[in-house]
């Protein structure tokens, strides 16, 4: 079974800057497109940024380019969300997810993700 358990989340003021990470366990974590998803009290759970299984191409939300970045460290099992530049809209609980290589889909939608983690709180004080 692959269990991933994020971890790094914590409160910050406007303009600072957070590194959460995502512990991947139970398969080969190089075979699995990494993802990063918020969700925000009352909003629905949206899509934030993705790295392929290679590791060679990013994929971010529009509200977060330029301001996060996504990085995988394959020795380590992990995926990191560096995030700078935060703003009070970035609250949310943060939650990794895995879609192994072989499925098919787009990275930004949340149902080609077959794993999940129990998420971690990000608050952004203004």
């Amino acid at each position: 079974q692959v269990q991933l358990v994020e971890s790094g989340g914590g409160s910050v003021p406007a303009g600072g800057s957070l590194r959460v990470s995502c512990l991947v366990s139970g398969d080969t974590f190089s075979t699995y497109a990494m993802g990063w998803f918020r969700q925000a009290p009352g909003k629905d759970r949206e899509f934030v940024a993705a790295v392929s299984w290679t590791g060679d191409h990013e994929y971010y939300a529009d509200s977060v380019k330029g301001r996060f970045t996504i990085s995988r460290d394959d020795a380590r099992n992990t995926v990191y969300l560096k995030m700078d530049s935060l703003k009070p809209e970035d609250t949310a609980v943060y939650t990794c997810a895995a879609a192994h290589r072989d499925v098919a889909g787009t990275y930004y939608y949340s149902g080609m993700y077959r794993y999940w983690g129990q998420g971690t709180q990000v608050t952004v004080s203004s």
